[in-house]
């Protein structure tokens, strides 16, 4: 029997959880032009669920990226490595800022694989990052 959908209380709760922010590119929905999403971290496909532990808040371009992936390839180490798992892994153990705040830098493996996969540093999200930082409001808090 497939699972039910993501109600409208679990989503409420994941975004709160998130900050509003992509769990995985830190991007805010506030100054996004497309909605974010409540994804599968684990795929109902490959045996996730429904559950809180299982869900993040992602922007579409992270979402699309991930699909389906549970790993992804280190290029610094040439090793498939597990995909950051945000109820799994701190986001400052793995990535952190450049020095202006428009780069997000792996830390590790599972960073840089994640960076490489679903393509954190895009044109489009570093120029964002670069006005909003002028402006004060990233990176987020």
């Amino acid at each position: 029997m497939p699972e039910p959908r993501i109600s409208a209380r679990q989503r409420a709760r994941v975004v709160e959880r998130a900050k509003g922010c992509c769990e995985y590119c830190q991007s805010q929905e506030q100054y996004s032009p497309d909605p974010f999403s409540v994804e599968h971290i684990i795929p109902l496909s490959k045996g996730g669920a429904n559950d809180l532990s299982n869900l993040a808040f992602a922007c579409q371009g992270c979402n699309n990226r991930k699909y389906t992936s549970v790993e992804a390839f280190d290029p610094l180490s040439q090793s498939t490595v597990p995909l950051f798992h945000p109820r799994q892994h701190s986001w400052a153990e793995y990535f952190a800022w450049s020095d202006d705040s428009t780069l997000i830098l792996g830390l590790a493996p599972i960073g840089r694989a994640a960076i490489e996969k679903l393509q954190l540093n895009r044109s489009g999200l570093v120029n964002l990052r670069r006005i909003l930082f002028e402006a004060g409001e990233h990176p987020p808090l």
